[in-house]
């Protein structure tokens, strides 16, 4: 039995169990800023920990850089986010209340949602980028703002690593990192929020070789969602249509993840041309292009970008993986994250806390192993169980009373519930077989 998967039942699990709580929650909080909790920050590391494994496990080099949060006016007026980065926002007079006007959340021909006045300002374009002021001075030299995205950083020092890690075009540089987008409206739990975290690659190549590998990542980011166990069915690439790309686009297509609330944008995948290093050339003054000796010419290389959130993937991840079932009459909810995904691994309990001496051994030998494993003692085993399938862990070994005659212990499967007796000797090898 699986009902079905509500955003509300989600948000719930992750209060309930420390993945994700409200930012400064005693405070009343911030809309749209959240905090991950323990099980949460470790399922995040790992998302991004399978990110870069598979942007580095093709045969061409993808090189990995950290670039700051804070970036001069500059940048922002090159990459065309001072002019082009905003969405259009609407005002209600009467409850002071601000939407976006273009996701269908308001109709300026109808009432309020929230006061049920009809009283709208004009249409008008907000930019979303966080603007602050280095040191004391308040002036236009002082102006900067907190990136909307980590892409630019990578443009910006696209010549410093070419020259500097003795690489060729093609090459790819990754970055995971903050960004911050002041959202109209934040909504939909992590999917939509101010402060996130974005896994960014742009993959260098030659002008007449970007179409052949804007196809080429399209399969190689399938290859990624299965891998993270996604059914085929529960995404989809979109190409985006001519009037929807953005300034800087030649082609683009959407990854889709199907959400409780709909099929929503996952990452985006961009045939980005040569636009970005272009802007940067011509308005920093410095050449930005490469030069092909073997062919003696200078070439402005092209780009393909491949861009997810790493909230909206470790949102879609819960999605995929919960479940309701019932088990001895009681329904279970319980996550059915893969191995690789999993916050903890392993949980080993012991019966009854007089056995606690002999299961202490048994922590250390998993975790020894490389395992990520928690040991509790607390409550009844059926609790435990539930309590660990909650949080997606695939493995139980409980220690009883006949542990300490046989040397052996119970695995429980989480998925099958199926409760194996082994051997202590061989317990490494059944739980990372």
């Amino acid at each position: 039995m699986s009902s079905t998967i509500t955003l509300e039942k989600i948000v719930a699990l992750c209060k309930r169990r420390g993945f994700v709580f409200s930012s400064a929650e005693i405070y009343s909080g911030i809309n749209g800023v959240y905090d991950f909790g323990p099980l949460g920050a470790q399922m995040k590391r790992l998302l991004k920990t399978a990110w870069l494994k598979h942007m580095q496990s093709f045969s061409e080099d993808v090189l990995e850089m950290d670039g700051a949060l804070l970036g001069p006016a500059a940048t922002w007026k090159a990459s065309g986010h001072l002019d082009n980065f905003s969405d259009p926002m609407i005002d209600c007079t009467s409850c002071k209340k601000r939407f976006r006007a273009d996701d269908g959340s308001v109709d300026p021909q109808k009432p309020c949602p929230s006061c049920g006045n009809k009283a709208w300002t004009d249409v008008r374009r907000f930019n979303l980028m966080f603007e602050t002021n280095l040191g004391a001075l308040v002036d236009a030299d002082a102006k900067a703002y907190l990136r909307p995205e980590t892409a630019q950083s990578i443009f910006i020092n696209f010549k410093n690593i070419l020259s500097s890690c003795r690489v060729k075009v093609p090459f790819g540089i990754a970055q995971i990192g903050k960004a911050f987008r002041n959202e109209i409206t934040p909504r939909q739990f992590v999917f939509r929020v101010r402060e996130f975290e974005q896994m960014e690659m742009e993959f260098f190549c030659k002008p007449e070789q970007s179409d052949e590998y804007f196809t080429i990542w399209l399969d190689r980011q399938k290859s990624f969602y299965l891998s993270l166990g996604f059914a085929p069915e529960s995404f989809r690439f979109r190409p985006h249509d001519a009037d929807e790309l953005a300034h800087y686009s030649k082609n683009c297509t959407d990854v889709e993840f199907h959400f409780p609330m709909g099929w929503k944008e996952l990452e985006g995948i961009a045939h980005r041309g040569a636009f970005d290093l272009t802007q940067h050339s011509q308005h920093s003054g410095k050449d930005l292009s490469v030069f092909e000796q073997e062919n003696n010419r200078s070439y402005m290389p092209h780009v393909v970008e491949c861009s997810v959130g790493v909230d909206r993937l470790f949102l879609a991840v819960l999605c995929n993986a919960y479940y309701e079932d019932i088990v001895e009459g009681e329904a279970r909810v319980l996550l059915k994250l893969p191995m690789s995904l999993a916050p903890i691994q392993v949980a080993v309990l012991s019966l009854v806390k007089k056995l606690n001496d002999a299961t202490h051994p048994v922590v250390a030998l998993l975790k020894a192993a490389g395992l990520r494993v928690q040991f509790d003692d607390s409550g009844s085993i059926g609790k435990r169980y539930r309590r660990y399938d909650e949080i997606g862990t695939p493995y139980c070994v409980t220690v009883d009373f006949n542990t300490l005659e046989d040397k052996c212990v119970t695995i429980r499967n989480r998925d099958t519930l199926e409760q194996t007796r082994v051997p202590l000797t061989e317990i490494v090898r059944v739980l990372t077989a």
